[in-house]
């Protein structure tokens, strides 16, 4: 059942041919009516270890009325992971929780509730948030207990005992769940292959794919080589013939020279490449991965370092 969609009938849209790829005679059939937005200059990026850190817990870019990214501060941990937060008419979703449990030195809750009660005002009593997750890294679900037990608030495990029930999904990790926030559909990938239970995420309204620690301008950490493989072919698969106007990851680990990260645990990243990644970007972590075939081994790309872990298994 390979791309099968759970949920209500998928409508095709009509398509136009646009050009956009590495290999000129790969033709991308995509919509181009997708909601605009806009990134941010600069993120927050931490700060030396001899001086105080200005940096609020958490950065919040409106990248438009009904689509928000948060950044966690690398002085509050140097992960520094991306959330994102998605409004529909009748639910919203928030994308991960970060990597601090403690609400005194990250009041996540706080903040998106704020959030919330801008995007909907006298609504808000109306609207359910719904918290679920990219993946169940520690560093993605820390601030989950912030969540329960709040009103109008729904905490989904990210387990795949908790996951998989509430989204639909029959066959993991072959199907494609579909949900909708009201008048904002949401398409749910599998993706494993980082860890067991990676989800991408495809936001039809703006053509952005929350891509966790699958695609992002870092280190790509895979634990399970051939779910990995699988993975990228599904998601490949599922976007070729609609619109992809950003890969928004979990993090960046990339400088903005070529080739070079900072390493594990930095907590000043000054110079860091940009977060969002692109179509192209795309196809070429997929032909790197191709390449490397059953051999996986580290492999340096200018946005991306390829990193094979406990043996690339």
């Amino acid at each position: 059942m390979k791309g099968a969609l759970v949920g209500p009938e998928h409508i095709s849209p009509i398509i136009d041919t646009v050009a956009g790829s590495p290999d000129p005679k790969e033709e991308r059939k995509v919509v181009t009516a997708i909601s605009p937005g806009v990134m941010p200059k600069a993120w927050i990026h931490g700060c030396p270890k001899d001086m105080v850190s200005s940096d609020d817990a958490l950065q919040v870019h409106w990248y438009n009325e009904d689509f928000v990214i948060l950044r966690q501060s690398k002085s509050i941990h140097f992960e520094a992971p991306f959330l994102y937060l998605i409004f529909g008419q009748e639910k919203a979703a928030l994308f991960d929780t970060g990597a601090t449990k403690k609400v005194e030195t990250f009041p996540l809750q706080k903040t998106v509730e704020d959030l919330m009660r801008k995007r909907y005002g006298a609504r808000r009593s109306e609207v359910e948030l719904l918290v679920t997750h990219t993946h169940a890294h520690g560093d993605h679900v820390a601030a989950d207990a912030q969540f329960a037990e709040q009103a109008n608030t729904r905490l989904i495990g990210a387990k795949l005992d908790d996951c998989l029930p509430f989204f639909g999904f029959q066959d993991w990790p072959t199907q494609v769940a579909k949900f909708d926030l009201g008048a904002r559909p949401l398409y749910l990938i599998p993706i494993p292959g980082h860890e067991t239970t990676d989800i991408a995420i495809y936001d039809e309204k703006t053509g952005n794919v929350l891509s966790g620690d699958t695609v992002y301008p870092g280190r790509l950490y895979v634990t399970n080589w051939q779910a990995f493989c699988a993975s990228l072919e599904r998601l490949y698969d599922f976007l070729k013939d609609r619109p992809v106007r950003y890969f928004l990851g979990s993090h960046i680990e990339m400088s903005n020279q070529a080739g070079v990260d900072y390493p594990a645990g930095t907590e000043y990243q000054p110079d860091e490449t940009p977060l969002e990644m692109d179509w192209n970007d795309f196809l070429n972590i997929r032909e790197a991965v191709k390449k490397l075939g059953n051999e996986p081994k580290r492999d340096v790309h200018p946005k991306f370092i390829i990193t094979p872990v406990r043996g690339g298994s």
